[in-house]
């Protein structure tokens, strides 16, 4: 089994999802007591926030990259970044490492074009859904990501940063999720993009109006897979565990 470098702590809630997903796949997969070979790198989330908010993105990246560095030095065979967000440095972290770093925007987009998506709906943070790099790495794979409007960007994002990162799982706000969903899908969206490790929290992908892809339990099965020694051009075929069947 090779061993994966967990990249977390952005927030703590999605890190411990990414850890419990990817034992469990483990444990399924191999039966008895197995559980994955983790190394986890956890950073102090307000330090990524204050960056974040003062559009400090290269120093971010340099933030992130280093603390990829140490995860490489201590053994890890692979760099899993949990978080869909901080994917906006992903460059800076992979010039740092020579361990390959598994990307969330391509193991998805695999997901999605095996189901035959083409035109998902984002729910995502503000950054994520507002600084472009989410839809250009799509779009390199034939996908065309829709966004909310600027209302529903802003309900997405508090929703994400003031209750699900702090633990918080509220009808209210799930109702509001939905409805973001429904209207997507009035407006032609095929799909629903999880694209916050955080909103697993909150809705199912069963339980939308529109067949969901849950990046978080997707980018953890492309780890267990890397882990596994199972080949990358599988991950796209493997839909069943992370993406409705509808």
């Amino acid at each position: 089994m090779r061993r994966i470098g967990l990249l977390g702590g952005m927030s703590f809630e999605s890190s411990a999802l990414y850890y419990r997903m990817i034992n469990e796949a483990v444990r399924e997969r191999l039966g008895g007591w197995h559980s994955a070979d983790i190394l986890m790198r956890s950073v102090d989330f307000q330090v990524v926030v204050d960056m974040q908010r003062a559009g400090r993105w290269d120093e971010a990246g340099r933030y992130l990259a280093e603390a990829a560095q140490e995860l490489e030095a201590a053994g890890a065979g692979c760099i899993v970044v949990c978080t869909v967000t901080m994917h906006l440095v992903a460059p800076a972290i992979e010039a740092a490492v020579a361990v390959p770093v598994l990307h969330v925007i391509d193991v998805t987009a695999a997901r999605l074009k095996a189901a035959r998506r083409r035109r998902p709906l984002l729910l995502a943070t503000r950054y994520t859904m507002e600084e472009g790099f989410y839809q250009a790495r799509m779009k390199r794979h034939g996908i065309d990501v829709m966004i909310p409007g600027p209302d529903g960007r802003t309900l997405t994002h508090d929703i994400i940063f003031d209750e699900l990162c702090a633990g918080k799982v509220l009808d209210r706000s799930r109702e509001v999720l939905i409805g973001l969903v429904a209207q997507a899908k009035a407006q032609g969206a095929d799909s629903l993009i999880f694209g916050c490790t955080e909103i697993g929290m909150i809705l199912d992908v069963d339980g939308t109006p529109l067949p969901g892809f849950d990046s978080t339990a997707i980018h953890a099965a492309a780890a267990v897979d890397f882990a596994l020694g199972v080949d990358a051009q599988n991950h796209g075929a493997r839909c069943g565990e992370a993406t409705s069947a509808s």
